[in-house]
């Protein structure tokens, strides 16, 4: 193993401690009476100079954390931070136990980013730094590698996401994003659950991948002797229990799509998925509405936000628009005075999408709709009443065979879910699997396959029902202002680096 010479001169450390019998990396620190964040509340009647601290009058106090700054003169102040919060360390040979050699051991063998363990008691300086003055310390973890620069942090973006750990130790922001996006989590899984939802687990191993266009994750289940998939979303399973009797019910977890990686997508993701009895898509509408301005004032106190450049306001109602509308209105062009694909393709690259010549009709809308009407999405919509083709799992429109209804909301300019009427009709979803088959033979690598089980489970009888698919990803993304799918998920795929 190749070392640098810092990574050299810290072992060295950790022998030296070693050497007069310390072990740098001790089983545990059973002195621990707090957490930092414990004794920072408990600095709200201190005066400066006070040392008496209530409720912590006439004791020490014991805390643990990383070595974050370090300022060596006659005596030494150094910060400590635990879980993102921090607070000023005191040393001075007067106050330790064991004088000037625990003074002396402590600047040999102690560097920024080691953990430490100290015992002392509070105090406010006279600049007013809420501090703690050490009585004794303990080397908990002598890290070996240095920590990234405190002021800067890493910044190589793709350093950042190979090595998210020293990414979080240095730049706290970073950590306040994934801190929110825990609450953002915590806040929609409430949300759910006082609708009435129940929360349900289904299978990430699927032998007939669906619910969605993308291309799967292929593995081979050795006990069966059998292809299964990574699940591309929840939908036909969760279907399933609505068919089994009940009449709620959610999931959030991951799903796994094989495409490319750009500031929107990721090959791993996380949704939230729920359906409901006896409901449609307007009922979904008026629940997206009711849950993002719930999750965004929970999480960050306020409907008024600026994301991705715009101000936006999430307080309901918000703006309803159909896509054939939109696209009209932004494009000029009319899907349904092109009802054949290659007059479709015609109009479309004529406006400037590009797309190849081989793109099924429904994808076609789809990219036009992703060129000219998303970006002019900025305050919240809902993009609605799609065509049927491009919605192979929707119910048809009472009267209009050719439109489905399905919604998307849009918030500046980003999707953030996918709601359907779900189709219950068993011979009409078997028809619409046959014709996915059909693109898939004319080129489209994304169509849905045949489901037999899942049709049968549609002839024991399903409930007219409404259902979403909210990505938290994106959803992320857009609440806490981020530029990219990567900045919001701890550990993203990357690219094996080549020698």
């Amino acid at each position: 193993m190749e070392l640098n010479d810092y990574q050299r001169q810290r072992l060295e450390k950790a022998a030296l401690l070693r050497q007069k019998g310390i072990d740098p990396y001790p089983p545990r620190f059973t002195e621990r009476t707090h957490s930092i964040a414990q004794v920072l509340t408990a600095f709200d009647t201190l005066k400066k100079d006070d040392h008496a601290v209530p409720p912590l009058v006439g004791t020490e106090v014991s805390v643990g954390g990383r070595i974050y700054t370090w300022r060596d003169k006659k005596v030494i102040f150094a910060d400590l931070i635990e879980d993102g919060t921090k607070i000023q360390l005191y040393f001075k040979d007067n106050n330790l136990e064991g004088g000037k050699e625990s003074l002396d051991l402590l600047r040999q063998t102690v560097d920024l980013g080691d953990i430490i363990g100290v015992v002392g008691k509070p105090f406010v300086t006279k600049t007013g730094e809420k501090s703690l003055e050490v009585h004794r310390w303990k080397m908990l973890t002598k890290t070996i590698n240095t920590m990234p620069d405190k002021y800067h942090g890493l910044t190589d973006k793709e350093l950042r996401y190979r090595q998210r750990y020293a990414d979080l130790i240095a730049n706290l922001e970073v950590r306040d994003v994934f801190v929110k996006r825990s609450r953002i989590v915590s806040a929609m899984r409430h949300f759910m659950d006082s609708k009435g939802f129940m929360e349900v687990e289904t299978p990430t191993l699927q032998p007939i991948y669906g619910g969605a266009a993308a291309r799967p994750f292929t593995t081979h289940y050795n006990a069966l002797d059998q292809t299964f998939y990574l699940r591309i979303a929840d939908e036909l399973y969760l279907k399933r229990l609505l068919v089994g009797g009940y009449s709620k019910v959610y999931e959030i977890c991951k799903d796994f799509r094989n495409e490319g990686i750009d500031v929107r997508h990721n090959p791993e993701f996380t949704m939230m998925e729920c359906y409901q009895a006896f409901a449609d898509y307007n009922d979904i509408m008026a629940l997206v509405e009711e849950m993002i301005p719930y999750i965004a004032q929970e999480v960050l106190g306020t409907l008024q936000i600026s994301t991705r450049g715009h101000e936006v306001d999430l307080t309901p109602p918000w703006r309803r628009l159909r896509l054939r509308d939109a696209l009209i209105e932004y494009a000029e062009l009319d899907y349904e005075a092109f009802p054949e694909q290659a007059d479709l393709y015609r109009e479309v690259t004529a406006r400037g999408v590009e797309v190849a010549p081989d793109t099924v009709w429904p994808k076609l809308v789809d990219e036009a709709m992703k060129v000219f009407v998303v970006p002019k999405l900025i305050q919240p919509t809902f993009l609605y009443d799609y065509p049927q083709k491009l919605s192979p799992l929707a119910k048809r429109k009472p009267g209009q065979a050719e439109t489905a209804e399905r919604f998307q909301p849009f918030i500046a300019g980003l999707e953030c879910g996918n709601a359907f009427s779900e189709l219950n009709d068993p011979m009409d979803q078997r028809e619409r699997f046959l014709d996915q088959g059909r693109n898939q033979e004319a080129g489209d690598d994304e169509a849905m396959q045949m489901d037999d089980d899942f049709i049968n489970a549609l002839m024991y009888g399903m409930p007219p029902t409404g259902g979403l698919g909210i990505g938290i990803d994106r959803l992320t993304m857009m609440l806490l202002d981020q530029p990219a799918i990567r900045d919001v998920i701890l550990f993203p795929q990357m690219r094996n680096i080549v020698s």
